[in-house]
């Protein structure tokens, strides 16, 4: 009797699982998907082909429910599951959807931007959203617009960036991020550096044996912005180890170079002349304006601090 028990236990098993298994093919086969896909090819499947493929249908209908539920355990979350006929198998593919699509543009504008220490705002700003409130804030929008134009339509070439110059909170560091943004469209690489920040960190870098690999990667980079250069507090070792060789390097290699300070040029000489420990340099400064000079124009933007305007 034990072993009948034993057999009529299996065969009640087997029925349920055998019972659930045309459940789930009627479900699977009653998606309105399912259907249109294997009538559209009907001439191209067997019912042999289509019961080879139900494995295939079950993981599409499970995983579409996912997809409209938004589920992030799905497969391959972000990207809507197709079918798709393969060999007279029916198989599933995942195309991403275009909020995919657009998220990943969107991520591979913003690794062509390295903005390091910057703020959200400067990380995110666009031509769109730069305040044209001023003559002067227009006036440098203008000169920002006919650079992307020159430098797009001419890559090889030299061109002078931007010294932008103004009082706090006019929208200098907010164009620069502008610009760098603009350029990532047309797959430009752009670093901006906060430079009183960057030469913490250089200063940092010493202890860590760090100082070359830094400099080489902000030097190098195609195209080079130094937020707010005016601001730090100046020592003979990051004018003439850091910011010259930066300088001269560009220079020489003619790369994209731009300027933000609340000092005009001439203001900024003047602080370069003068070292941490109160040494005047002047020929130094003088070496270090004419790179300047060589690399950006000096625009002045004015207008109201829109900080704590």
């Amino acid at each position: 009797m034990e072993d009948v028990g034993k057999e009529m236990s299996k065969i009640i098993r087997s029925r349920d699982l055998n019972d659930r298994f045309n459940e789930l093919v009627k479900t699977v086969m009653d998606d309105p998907d399912v259907k249109k896909f294997i009538a559209d090819h009907r001439d191209q499947l067997t019912d042999e082909d289509i019961e080879k493929s139900y494995s295939k249908l079950y993981e599409f209908v499970q995983e579409k429910k996912k997809f409209n539920l938004n589920d992030p355990s799905m497969i391959a979350p972000g990207y809507e599951p197709k079918l798709t006929l393969n060999f007279h198998y029916i198989d599933v593919t995942y195309v991403p959807t275009e909020i995919l699509i657009a998220k990943q543009k969107e991520d591979e504008l913003r690794r062509r931007v390295s903005a390091m220490t910057m703020p959200k705002d400067v990380r995110q700003a666009t031509f769109a959203k730069f305040d044209r409130s001023s003559s002067g804030r227009f006036e440098a929008l203008s000169e920002a617009t006919r650079f992307i134009d020159d430098y797009v339509s001419n890559p090889r070439e030299f061109h002078k960036g931007l010294y932008l110059q103004g009082t706090f909170g006019v929208g200098k560091s907010y164009l620069l991020g502008a610009i760098a943004n603009e350029l990532a469209k047309d797959a430009v690489l752009t670093t901006i550096i906060h430079f009183p920040t960057f030469t913490v960190e250089m200063k940092q870098a010493i202890a860590k044996d760090l100082v070359g690999e830094k400099l080489d990667a902000v030097k190098k980079a195609p195209v080079l912005m130094i937020d707010d250069i005016g601001a730090e507090s100046m020592t003979s070792w990051i004018r003439d180890d850091i910011l010259s060789v930066i300088l001269q390097y560009r220079m020489q290699e003619q790369l994209v170079t731009f300027f933000s300070s609340n000092l005009d040029m001439r203001a900024l000489e003047e602080h370069l002349t003068i070292s941490q420990r109160g040494e005047q340099e002047p020929l130094k400064a003088k070496r270090l304006m004419e790179r300047i000079r060589y690399l950006a124009k000096e625009i002045t933007l004015s207008g109201q601090d829109r900080r704590n305007g």
